[in-house]
């Protein structure tokens, strides 16, 4: 029943669906490890879900991934050209489909991507992802400012085409 929410937990942290899996398997190993710690006072699925991040987060950390050196990657070629604030409609981003809007997210730089999921998706605040990327609170701000930049210039740059 929960499968599949461990599993696109792991997608949303994880560069290939391959280390996804692995990265589940160990989310559950964790999760029966774990299971005496769970109070039953939360919701199980939630529960869950912190622990599948946390799992994602020790995997990152084991393979040494900088946040601050993804930064230096800030926008992708030809995202320069469009203007530096826009407003795309919620409209519009309501007629994506979600593989549409997680393909774009994915495609974000490490970095990015590892604090907008924790922020934005996962409700982290900018201090508990700061701290689980070990990372300032300032970087971390820095990071959801330019996830959302680049995915508003990468939205309106797609949407721009299909129109």
């Amino acid at each position: 029943m929960f499968a599949p929410r461990v599993f696109g937990v792991c997608l949303r942290y994880a560069a290939t669906r391959e280390e996804a899996d692995d990265w589940a398997q160990d989310a559950w190993v964790q999760v029966f490890t774990k299971l005496g710690q769970y109070a039953g006072t939360g919701e199980f699925g939630a529960w869950l879900r912190r622990l599948t991040v946390n799992c994602c987060l020790q995997h990152l950390r084991r393979n040494r991934i900088k946040i601050d050196g993804a930064a230096a990657a800030a926008l992708a070629e030809g995202e320069s050209a469009l203007p530096e604030r826009m407003h795309i409609a919620p409209e519009v981003i309501a007629n994506m489909s979600a593989a549409e809007l997680v393909t774009h997210i994915d495609a974000l730089p490490v970095g990015y991507r590892l604090v907008f999921n924790l922020v934005a998706v996962e409700g982290y605040s900018h201090t508990e992802a700061a701290e689980a990327l070990g990372i300032s609170v300032s970087t971390s701000r820095s990071q959801l400012t330019r996830a959302r930049t680049t995915l508003q210039r990468r939205l309106a740059h797609v949407l721009t085409f299909t129109l």
